[in-house]
């Protein structure tokens, strides 16, 4: 059985800015055991980023995050020469490569650990990693899987019970977990965008110490985790950065946004100058629903102030129109949000044309009913239904990140320097 007090927290400095790195490990550094030069740090900067950080804190194991999958001699032998203490080989590599890597560790004075990121048989190949000669296994669950939805604790579960290595564990885990990955078997802890990306790291790491000596107190209560809730924080902006540009709503304007509104697409296909569908929509959609009118640019309204009212009512959580809408006054003294191609005096009349929860276009974008629909001040953006969580946690991603922007500008650094724009300019 391990000893709580001999757990080790491992912080990974996933930076490409070799400053940023520097400046995060010393706020960390007095709860870290461990500093991880990260693989985009390491592919950013070299080898350099290995003596920098050793240079730096050379009371701190620094572990150099090579990802080895080839040439595991050579690799190691020059992460090893550049400082590091500890580096990584990818668990699907070859044999012979986990082999070479274990020889030139013990020739330069440094440890393997196996990464076992993607690896389908974890028992088998961490037991493999063990017969080879490895100091440690790694249960790591990736960025791009974690935004999926996967968690990394049924993989430690497999793994804990395979092999007697110390097992790292990363991927995913944060204040309210950390216990679960101790009590899984994980004995050397490795958090990075949890406490990376916080303006105030060097707290919250010392944060992630005080769970993994004992101290830390009742775990705290955890929200459950929801598409909802997370739309619930983030922006527009967020998603729209999320999703590389896409989704994002054209032509239509805030008549009525006083803040974020957000839920699952109810979809009318209405035709220009016919309001039928759309009074019909408010009943058949459901309490929390965004209504999303495709109005094909109708320059006269399909919507007022009786409709609003009668949405309210229904708790319906805004409207999204590609057409008109009027009684704008009216609306905004009932705070009921919308986004619209135009405003008219002129209504429409009701002849009976269109469809309810269709596949639909509006504001350029196609929009399919149970969509889930953002809109705040800065636009309105479409997250599809079969990819919502994962959007979604790419978003708080994104927040988390600028987070930790915004804190280095009050720091005195500008928003070049900070992301180096001139360094990653495309040759």
């Amino acid at each position: 059985m391990f000893n709580l007090e001999s757990m080790i927290l491992q912080v990974a400095l996933d930076f490409l800015d070799m400053g940023r790195a520097l400046k995060v490990a010393k706020e960390v550094s007095g709860s870290a055991d461990w500093l991880e030069a990260g693989t985009p740090l390491i592919k950013a900067n070299g080898m350099d980023a290995i003596r920098q950080l050793k240079k730096a804190f050379p009371d701190k194991q620094i572990v150099a995050d090579l990802k080895i999958a080839d040439t595991g001699d050579i690799e190691t032998e020059m992460a090893a020469k550049a400082g590091a203490d500890v580096v990584t080989v990818l668990g699907n590599a070859d044999d012979q490569t986990i082999i070479h890597a274990v020889e030139a560790a013990k020739n330069f004075g440094c440890k393997v650990m196996v990464d076992l990121l993607n690896v389908d048989d974890l028992d088998e190949r961490a037991r493999r990693a063990e017969e080879l000669g490895a100091d440690y296994v790694m249960v790591h669950t990736g960025i791009d899987q974690q935004m999926a939805g996967k968690d990394v604790f049924g993989d430690l579960r497999i793994v804990s019970s395979a092999v007697d290595l110390p097992i790292a564990v990363g991927g995913g885990l944060s204040l309210d977990n950390v216990v679960k990955a101790i009590a899984g078997g994980g004995e050397i802890i490795i958090v990075g965008g949890t406490i990376t990306k916080s303006p105030e790291a060097g707290k919250i790491a010392a944060e992630f110490r005080k769970r993994l000596v004992g101290k830390g107190g009742e775990k705290a209560a955890k929200k459950e985790e929801s598409v909802e809730t997370i739309l619930s924080i983030v922006s527009t902006s967020n998603v729209s950065d999320a999703m590389h540009h896409r989704g994002e709503m054209h032509g239509l304007r805030p008549v009525s946004v006083e803040k974020r509104f957000f839920g699952k697409a109810f979809t009318v296909k209405a035709y220009p100058g016919d309001w039928s569908k759309t009074v019909q929509a408010i009943d058949k959609a459901q309490r929390g629903d965004v209504i999303v009118i495709d109005a094909h640019e109708s320059q006269v309204a399909l919507w007022g102030e009786l409709a609003t009212r009668s949405a309210l009512s229904r708790g319906i959580a805004g409207l999204v129109i590609d057409g008109g809408v009027r009684d704008v006054e009216e609306i905004k003294g009932l705070k009921f949000p919308i986004y619209a191609r135009c405003v008219s005096p002129a209504a429409g009349e009701p002849k009976g044309m269109g469809e309810l929860s269709v596949p639909i276009t509006c504001g350029g974008v196609d929009v399919e009913p149970g969509d889930y629909i953002l809109a705040d001040r800065n636009g309105v953006v479409v997250i599809p239904k079969k990819r919502a969580m994962e959007i979604s946690r790419r978003a708080l991603y994104v927040k988390e990140k600028e987070n930790r922007v915004k804190k280095e500008i009050e720091d005195g650094k500008t928003l070049g320097q900070i992301l180096e724009l001139g360094k990653w300019e495309k040759i």
